[in-house]
């Protein structure tokens, strides 16, 4: 028999969610049957998969402890992970870092190590924020995504609580993210761009459509110019939407690729980019968080901005090509 005390980072979900991410080596169908046959029970009764825990509450599984550990997945954390981010903000909810350009947030099949989601997980265990011997299930997760090749301010929730509560705030687009990027042509006037996407996963690319398809997804950006000339725009894009390859398609779309970008953007001018300055992706950099409004226990973020620092090469390009 084992028994288990659902603290405040397993709490608030429901019991059929928690079985699932800590019983990760047993198949679904194993899960719903045990509590079916009463061999996992809440507070002492009968279990139901559709309750949501609270602090407190007792889990009790009527198996071996042999058993369990077969399906229990352990949390692989190398002790060895280089810690390759800055730090832009933290406090006991939540830690803001700035990923660096070639970097994976999440693992893949082929990656699974050296991502900036196991970076931050192990400084948050050696600075004595996540114990994984404490957490059953709960493991601190980034709430926005960055391409491996885009660089810039990733947010992480430190506790259950937290991070709950930015999922919500960037469902109800409470948190504003803005990127800089650099186009080729010329930008005039704020463009405020709308569309439908469509994702390749065989590809990774996406397509915009002009018309509604099934699978399309809205897309919504704000792009203003900074600075420029008339053969390259310095430009602030606002996510409105945050979908994959948002900002890159879209530009591309409307006649202004991203300097360096190899899915949408121009073979010519990537080839200059390349060789002129040692630019092999593309120029996009998500520089600025703004917390619009914030619910609690995040009130006191509210108004709050971020800005994370210019990578330097990004820098340079930028220097060389506008400030002649």
């Amino acid at each position: 028999m084992i028994e288990i005390r659902i603290n405040e980072n397993e709490a608030n979900q429901r019991i059929d969610k928690f079985l699932r991410k800590y019983l990760t080596d047993a198949p679904l169908s194993y899960i719903y049957k045990m509590v079916r046959k009463k061999n996992i029970r809440l507070n002492g009764k009968k279990a139901k998969v559709e309750t949501i825990l609270k602090e407190g509450d007792v889990l009790t599984f009527y198996i071996k402890e042999e058993a369990a550990g077969s399906l229990i997945g352990k949390k692989t954390l190398g002790t060895n992970i280089r810690k390759n981010f800055k730090i832009a903000f933290e406090d006991e909810n939540i830690i803001i870092v700035e990923k660096p350009k070639g970097l994976l947030i999440h693992g893949t099949k082929n990656e699974k190590k050296n991502t900036l989601v196991n970076q931050v997980v192990a400084y948050l265990k050696q600075n004595g924020d996540y114990d994984p011997e404490i957490e059953k299930t709960f493991i601190p997760a980034a709430v926005n995504r960055l391409d491996r090749n885009t660089s810039g301010l990733v947010i992480f929730g430190k506790n259950n609580k937290s991070l709950q509560v930015l999922n919500a705030m960037i469902r109800d687009k409470n948190i504003r993210k803005f990127y800089i990027t650099m186009v080729m042509g010329s930008i005039k006037e704020t463009l405020h761009v709308k569309g439908s996407i469509i994702k390749d996963q065989g590809k990774n690319k996406v397509e915009l459509v002009r018309q509604t398809k099934r699978n399309a997804k809205e897309i919504e950006t704000i792009f203003r110019p900074l600075k420029g000339n008339e053969s390259y725009t310095l430009v602030e894009a606002e996510l409105i939407t945050g979908r994959t390859h948002q900002i890159r398609a879209q530009l591309s779309d409307s006649g202004f690729p991203i300097l360096g970008d190899e899915k949408y953007g121009d073979h010519k001018i990537n080839e200059k980019m390349r060789k002129t300055f040692n630019l092999k992706s593309q120029y996009l950099h998500a520089y600025k968080i703004f917390f619009q409004k914030c619910y609690p226990p995040l009130n006191y973020l509210e108004g709050r901005e971020i800005i994370s620092e210019f990578p330097v090469q990004l820098k340079e390009i930028e220097e060389r090509l506008l400030m002649r």
